[in-house]
This record gives structure tokens, C-alpha cells and sequence, in this order.
């Protein structure tokens, strides 16, 4: 019977930890932004937003196959 990689699962854990305070911000950052449309640094927010909510995602997505194959491997 084989047991879970535990250097794999903590690294895959690591990715979901980072990508849970991102998935939070990134919202938050896109909504500021779209409501201060006039100011000079919406451009600049918004693309902060959407970076966060990208590296979320990807993160994310790394995260859950790092410890699936943690678990399965």
C-alpha cells in the first residue's frame, strides 16, 4: 500500500495557501477600480486585479493537481 508524498502535499498546500488570499484581493480590487473610473489610476488598478485573479486561478489549479498527485502517486 503506498502512502501520500508528504514533501509534494506541503508543497501543493503552500500553492492553495497563496492563491487563497489572492482570490480574495483581486475582486476587491476590481470593484475599487470600477467604481473610481475618473481617476488617473484606474488603468493601473485594474490590471493589479486582474493579475491577482489570474495568478489565483493558475495557482489554484497547480495546487489542487500537486496534491492530487500527492495523494495518488
Amino acid at each position: 500500500m503506498k502512502h501520500t508524498n508528504k514533501k509534494v502535499m506541503g508543497k501543493g498546500l503552500k500553492y492553495l495557501g497563496i492563491a487563497l488570499p489572492l482570490s480574495l484581493i483581486g475582486p476587491s480590487v476590481l470593484f475599487t477600480a470600477f467604481n473610481n473610473q475618473e481617476h488617473p489610476w484606474f488603468i493601473p488598478v485594474l490590471a493589479i486585479g486582474f493579475i491577482a485573479l489570474i495568478a489565483a486561478m493558475i495557482l489554484m489549479f497547480k495546487g489542487i493537481l500537486t496534491v492530487v498527485k500527492a495523494v495518488f502517486d
